[in-house]
């Protein structure tokens, strides 16, 4: 029973760990400093089909910066079964003429659920973008971490029939993080920009992947 629920907890937490691709991307150089808001639809593939919405507010700082929050399901019959929220901000820290360093860090919360468990999770994204950016189009790279921290398991009478000792709660797993890069594009026309990233997950170790070890995103932002 204890091989059997390590190895469950370790399971569902590559699936609560990869989320990569949910993050608002922007064109900084297109980005004016009276656009104060920015709205984002997208759609992709990251652990499974999924679409979502954000948005972004630029605050009026020495560095430029965006506070975002995204909200992201996958698609599927029972509505917010399943959905990933990130609150957090990214910073353009530097640039050299079109050259752009970004630093984004996020609070994610998850809820996963399916005839054996519900879980709730709380984690962190965090990543550093660099890339050439002018004002109708950008390219840039990315290399974040994403941690599941701490998740809620509340098990199903399915479950329990095999495991009827087992208890809910709070756990800690020590194998909950992802590694994530790729790249990220997109062109921008009056207000509006059409965004695209596409990438490779690995788990912390570097030796094991994820069920699916990528993910692609079409993204439409509104700025105004």
């Amino acid at each position: 029973m204890k091989t059997s629920k390590l190895l469950f907890l370790a399971s569902t937490v590559w699936i609560l760990g990869t989320s990569a691709a949910e993050a608002q991307t922007l064109n900084w150089f297109s980005l004016r400093q009276e656009q104060r808001n920015i709205v984002t639809v997208n759609a992709g593939y990251d652990y499974a089909f999924a679409y979502g919405i954000g948005y972004g507010r630029q605050l009026n700082t020495k560095l430029p910066t965006v506070i975002n929050a995204d909200f992201t399901q996958p698609a599927g019959e029972q509505l917010f079964d399943d959905f990933k929220t990130k609150i957090g901000a990214q910073v353009l820290v530097h640039r050299i003429n079109h050259v752009h360093f970004i630093v984004k860090v996020q609070g994610v919360f998850r809820r996963y659920h399916n005839e054996y468990v519900r879980l709730l999770n709380f984690g962190s994204d965090m990543s550093g973008v660099i890339g050439y950016y002018r004002s109708h189009w950008f390219a840039a790279g990315e290399f974040g971490f994403d941690k599941a921290i701490v998740t809620h398991f509340k098990h199903s009478d399915l479950y329990r029939a095999d495991f009827p000792t087992v208890k809910d709660g709070w756990y800690k797993p020590a194998t909950g993080g992802n590694f994530y890069f790729g790249l990220q594009a997109g062109y921008s026309f009056g207000s509006n920009d059409i965004t695209l990233k596409l990438g490779r997950v690995v788990q912390e170790d570097f030796q094991t992947n994820p069920t699916i070890p990528f993910y692609l995103q079409i993204g439409f932002n509104r700025r105004f």
